[in-house]
């Protein structure tokens, strides 16, 4: 295994994020994390459901981590798990959000496929989170960054047909697939404003109409990837009326 401390299928003092957990036999967990020189990792926590495990205790969500493990194949056996502390714990909307973050990697991640850029970005995304502050924002610039690195990026800055700089004040339709075209050159797509595409690209959503309409963008890309079953966390986002 490559990454921090590997050697002979054996990783020390990895950065990683807890997913997901489930129960695994009587008294263990899978846990489903991101590893940062990883990418999406399987373990099972042997004896963690027991009261005196030492990482019982530890398999929080939302967390910066440092992991070790062991093992070959695609379920790996996690042997340490500390904590770096540093985060604000998310809570109520901003907890949501977090779980749409995690479903969205559980559903587009492949495992052992490395995404340090991702996992930067996840970080930073759960260190914005927690201020509580401009959740919807945080969430559109993570979703541009899970497409663009699993290698359906958008391209926000030139058009698809001629390759013409993105124009502010212009209206275009965007089709998933293909790009911004103007207004005038399909009936498909989405339109939206030319400044939708420059904040969407710089991460600047203040302006209330390049929020919404790059909600839209973006809910469009990702169903592409996500297919027909619903993410069960935008549920619960439409029901608290967040993003």
């Amino acid at each position: 295994m490559a990454g921090s401390g590997a050697a002979a299928g054996r990783v020390v003092d990895e950065p990683v994020f807890v997913l997901h957990t489930y129960p695994y036999r009587e008294t263990s967990l899978i846990v489903e994390g991101l590893a940062r020189a990883h990418g999406r990792v399987a373990w099972v926590a042997r004896g963690a459901r027991r009261p005196g495990s030492a990482l019982r205790g530890r398999l929080l969500p939302f967390q910066p981590l440092l992991a070790g493990w062991g093992g070959r194949g695609e379920l790996h056996t996690l042997h340490r798990l500390e904590w770096l502390g540093g985060y604000a714990p998310l809570n109520g909307t901003a907890l949501v959000c977090g779980m749409y973050l995690n479903e969205l990697l559980l559903r587009l991640l492949r495992r052992e496929d490395p995404h340090e850029g991702l996992y930067d970005a996840y970080a930073t995304t759960l260190a914005e989170l927690g201020r509580g502050r401009a959740l919807a924002p945080a969430l559109r610039v993570f979703e541009r960054e899970l497409l663009r690195e699993i290698g359906y990026g958008l391209q926000l800055d030139r058009t698809a047909d001629t390759a013409a700089p993105i124009i502010a004040r212009q209206r275009y339709r965007y089709v998933i697939g293909r790009g911004a075209l103007e207004r005038d050159a399909t009936d498909e797509g989405i339109e939206l404003e030319g400044s939708t595409l420059l904040d969407l690209a710089s991460g600047q959503l203040d302006n209330p109409v390049s929020l919404q309409e790059s909600r839209s963008l973006m809910r469009a890309a990702l169903a592409q990837q996500l297919g027909d079953q619903p993410l069960h966390t935008r549920e619960l986002l439409r029901a608290l009326q967040a993003v």
